[in-house]
């Protein structure tokens, strides 16, 4: 008996640590090599500065912040949010063993006094758990963590599609007298699907103040595997500035559910000029597009960028609505390397996204 119990007291540890494992994040069935861009509401435990928000969740640039909520872009760091107040949070995602966490981001730094669960819940106002965070940074006793001590905080995402389609999952945080009925209208879903993705049997067990896995619709363009931006998934109503700042782009369900990308005509912080947006061969600019002839135009289309080039691409795209409604837009890219048109649902909701990726 004497070995019985120590047998048995280290399987249930390590089972306890399975079911861990499990509760991490959102459902991401994608390879373990899958990244994309999430959103995730934080309500505010304290009153405090859009910097030290920025400082908190690791996010390299304000202007991501900023656009996520739809602030002036001249909107100083200095600025007061008060406590209460809901940001929305916009991260990196990596789908790990079948569930999606933040892509290493944030880390926190233990300052003196800290517990795993006072982190947990008055820090990031319950995004996650203790034991999450006990798992993911393989912490033997949640009750000894030391100052200085960086923890990984796992946000949940994923980068699944739904429904066969490409979305970006939003962390929604459910308010007081929610339904699901009601979040599945003002968000462009449906009942079964946020069952579906969150493991719910029947709308009954929705809780308030609860993150929900809550799919937006996008639009994509045709930018390659290779891109630092792929997959660039942009909800409908919202743009989002990459390529280093250099390209802005919109996602507008009124443009027949194409994504529009165009130079932003920002000057970086170095001073440096951005790479030519010009599509190879022509005298197009990225957004240019050729007069209406029939229901079929050419767009100088964004592929992506790598290495301080940006690529172009010469698109064939439709402009009339397919029969019904749906959307069955394609594009033929002229140009080499690219990975045609995918157009994805629309969500009708004002929400401003900015890729994760610093510039």
């Amino acid at each position: 008996m004497r070995t019985f119990f120590p047998a048995l007291i280290l399987l249930c540890s390590i089972f306890s640590v399975q079911l861990n494992a499990q509760n991490l994040g959102f459902r991401c069935t994608n390879p373990s090599t899958t990244t994309c861009n999430s959103l995730i509401d934080y309500r505010l435990p304290n009153t405090t500065t859009l910097a030290a928000v920025k400082d908190l969740f690791d996010i390299k640039n304000l202007r991501s912040l900023l656009d996520a909520n739809n602030f002036p872009i001249d909107t100083p760091e200095t600025t007061t949010v008060k406590a209460s107040e809901i940001l929305k949070i916009p991260f990196p995602c990596l789908c790990r063993n079948g569930t999606g966490i933040s892509n290493r981001r944030p880390f926190y730094t233990v300052v003196s006094g800290d517990g795993l669960d006072h982190i947990a819940v008055d820090v990031f106002s319950r995004l996650v758990t203790y034991p999450q965070i006990q798992n993911v940074n393989g912490i033997p006793d949640a009750d000894n963590i030391s100052v200085d001590q960086e923890l990984w905080i796992p946000l949940p995402c994923s980068c699944d599609d739904v429904d066969g389609q490409a979305a970006l999952h939003y962390g929604h945080l459910v308010a007081a007298g929610s339904t699901v009925a009601g979040i599945a209208a003002e968000f462009d879903t449906t009942e079964s699907t946020l069952l579906e993705l969150n493991g719910m049997s029947n709308s009954s067990q929705l809780m308030a103040n609860t993150i929900l896995d809550v799919p937006l619709k996008v639009c994509t363009t045709i930018v390659r595997n290779v891109s630092m931006d792929y997959p660039l998934l942009v909800p409908n109503g919202t743009h989002t500035f990459t390529a280093n700042g250099c390209v802005r782009c919109q996602c507008d369900a009124a443009n027949n559910w194409i994504l529009n990308c165009e130079s932003s005509g920002i000057i970086r912080r170095n001073g440096e000029t951005c790479p030519s947006t010009q599509c190879p061969g022509t005298s197009f600019d990225l957004g240019n597009t050729t007069a209406d002839s029939g229901c079929n135009r050419s767009r100088c289309a964004y592929g992506g960028y790598r290495d301080n080039t940006i690529y172009t691409d010469l698109t064939q795209e439709s402009t009339c609505s397919p029969p019904g409604g749906s959307n069955n837009s394609n594009g033929s890219p002229s140009g080499n390397g690219s990975n045609g048109l995918r157009w994805s649902f629309i969500l009708g909701v004002s929400l401003i996204v900015l890729h994760h990726l610093s510039w």
